[in-house]
């Protein structure tokens, strides 16, 4: 295994201004299969779901190459379910129900074959949670991204400072970082949190782009305008999972190579917000990606 990932295979029920659903497939761990899929096809996932999942989900992610002996299905108990509802400009939302279930005592198993996974993608969980998945890794992998929420900065601050100090990439948003670092300029937010551990840090800023900050260099993406935005779920988790995806099939993380695997998890993302859930990643070819990121490069390339 190229890649191994630990993260939520759920539920999500979503009310936008565009429209709202019923019971769909999320969860950050899916989000980031999908989205890796399109580089890399020798990933693990790890997760656990109840025995309400359908199977057909699981096995339309290995037919991506994905892993799902890792999956844990617990008989008799619930899938995590979350349910939202976005405000008109859909960068806030209410969060209208949260059912654990499975979640709620989860202690992740890393399968022998993604034992020594040299890239490691550790979805937004306890902080506690990620550092066993770590631990269990027979050796250190080569590259270890993380994500995390304020939640846990609320909750769990020490866990989370431990796990820190274990990983080398830190995935949050602008908010997390100024909360973690106590600070509001991103660059001096940026040198607080690599000191915590990680030496690269990525800060999302929704529809304003991306900062990457690695060594004494920083790259900025940009966000691409899009006409319709449905459903802002998962674009995190699929931005990450694009990341870590193409640098683990690339098996490069020097600093031009980083730049390059951002552009591929903002393109990836800008797919995912344009319908609801998990169904356009499904939907997107290697062609269209391909054009997706070359706007990207269009977007911001100029000569002075």
């Amino acid at each position: 295994m190229k890649l191994a990932t630990v993260g939520s295979v759920a539920f999500d029920a979503i009310e936008t201004p565009f429209g709202k659903t019923d019971k769909i497939v999320g969860g950050a761990g899916t989000y980031i299969a999908l989205a890796s899929s399109f580089f890399v096809k020798q990933q693990s996932l790890i997760s656990v779901v109840g025995e309400d999942f359908p199977q057909e989900v699981l096995a339309e992610l290995e037919s991506k190459g994905v892993d799902i002996s890792g999956v844990e299905i617990k008989h008799g108990e619930k899938t995590f379910f979350w349910s939202g509802r976005y405000h008109n400009d859909l960068n806030s939302r209410d969060t209208l129900v949260t059912e654990l279930n499975v979640l709620a005592d989860f202690k992740p198993v890393v399968p022998a074959q993604a034992q020594n996974a040299p890239f490691l993608m550790l979805g937004n969980l306890s902080p506690d949670v990620q550092l066993s998945v770590i631990q269990q890794m027979q050796q250190r992998p080569q590259l270890i991204a993380m994500d995390t929420m304020n939640f846990w900065m609320d909750i769990a601050l020490d866990s989370l400072k431990e796990t820190l100090k274990h990983i080398d990439v830190l995935i949050i948003n602008d908010e997390e970082a100024r909360q973690l670092s106590g600070v509001y300029s991103l660059r001096k937010a940026a040198n607080i949190i690599r000191e915590m551990g990680p030496s690269i840090l990525i800060i999302k800023k929704g529809e304003h782009g991306a900062l990457l900050f690695h060594e004494s260099n920083m790259f900025y993406a940009p966000a691409l305008p899009l006409e319709e935005v449905f459903d802002p779920t998962g674009a995190g988790d699929t931005f990450a999972g694009g990341f870590m995806g193409y640098l683990a099939a690339a098996d490069r993380i020097d600093f031009d190579n980083m730049k390059r695997a951002i552009i591929a998890g903002s393109a990836l993302a800008s797919f995912c917000v344009e319908k609801f859930g998990t169904q356009r990643l499904k939907e997107v070819t290697h062609p269209e990606l391909q054009a997706r990121m070359q706007e990207f490069v269009s977007l911001s390339t100029f000569q002075l």
